[in-house]
């Protein structure tokens, strides 16, 4: 059996997968990002494969590294142009990568390769046309066009979270303003949050419980976990983040008419509480609505192992560049 590696390169862990052709996870190994360099993560990553490749047993045969980091990387998937939260500026990770340990390396950005990863073996597997959509910190997107990998001219493509919704609206650390993820991303959802409590609004009861009246003591998981179990404020607070994702998706939906919006991301924890008011936005504001067909909605199915399936994916398959 023909077995790839998945690993996800993160400013504070690298974690790993060995993955099967059908998509399934045979083994998992991680190891924290050192903070002193380069040569020291790459032996970090270096690590995590040979942890991985002591797992397998003959007839498997390790094939090839799928490398998923946050950042853009090159059209070529050679080179990482700038990571924010890593060392690497035009860092030529491919080669170096390979040069230690000596197999072939693919790598991708973490938002396209959960996208692939949701396309090969998660929620969009019937699917030619699709856009992930991960709200977390920040939006992330992939976009899958007519069965490939959209990634621009430079490799750049599909940062979604910074399509601009709110002409000089709230500072975005992209250095614009008004940018889709200050309004429906999990930091919005915490800052709309944070502001009930300190308003000392009575909806805010069960919030101000939760965090023991200190309002910045409250996170993403504290609203959508009250969400779920049914406080009202928690819920109005989700369901205006869902309307934030509908609006920004039919905006999408404009330029690339994909089949289904897959959302993933710490807050699609939320379920049903984000998808209805979500779906509901998107039908409203969708360019033509009532006469043409219309996205369906689906949770990600692969969480938090999406990108390392998909770059795990794109090691053995590959899609053209």
């Amino acid at each position: 059996m023909n077995l790839t590696v998945g690993l996800d390169v993160g400013g504070t862990k690298i974690s790993g997968t060995l993955v099967g052709a059908d998509g399934r996870v045979r083994a998992s190994a991680w190891r924290l990002t050192p903070a002193s360099g380069t040569e020291d993560i790459l032996a970090a990553a270096a690590d995590v494969v040979a942890e991985l490749r002591s797992a397998l047993h003959p007839p498997d045969h390790l094939t090839g590294i799928g490398v998923a980091c946050a950042g853009f990387i090159d059209r070529d998937g050679a080179r990482v142009l700038f990571a924010p939260n890593l060392p690497w500026r035009d860092e030529p990770l491919k080669q170096r990568l390979e040069g230690v340990v000596g197999l072939p390396v693919v790598v991708e950005n973490d938002a396209n390769a959960a996208a692939w990863g949701e396309f090969t073996h998660g929620s969009a597997a019937t699917s030619r046309d699709m856009v992930l959509i991960t709200v977390g910190t920040g939006v992330g997107g992939g976009v899958i066009a007519d069965g490939r990998l959209l990634r621009g001219a430079h490799g750049i493509a599909a940062e979604l979270g910074h399509l601009r919704v709110v002409p000089e609206g709230l500072r975005c650390g992209c250095g614009n303003r008004g940018c889709w993820e200050q309004y429906a991303s999990g930091t919005a959802l915490v800052r709309e949050a944070r502001d009930l409590v300190s308003s000392g609004s009575p909806l805010a009861r069960e919030l101000m419980e939760a965090c023991e009246g200190k309002p910045k003591r409250l996170t993403g998981p504290d609203v959508t976990r009250l969400a779920v179990a049914g406080d009202p404020a928690s819920i109005e607070l989700i369901a205006d983040l869902g309307r934030w994702l509908g609006e920004g998706a039919a905006s999408i939906a404009a330029v690339l008419d994909p089949d289904v919006v897959v959302l993933g991301g710490g807050v699609s924890a939320a379920g049903n509480l984000l998808l209805d008011p979500a779906r509901a936005a998107f039908r409203r504001h969708l360019t033509g609505r009532g006469y043409r067909p219309e996205a369906s909605w689906e949770l990600a199915a692969l969480g938090n192992d999406a990108g390392m399936i998909g770059a795990a994916a794109l090691a053995r398959d590959g899609t053209a560049r």
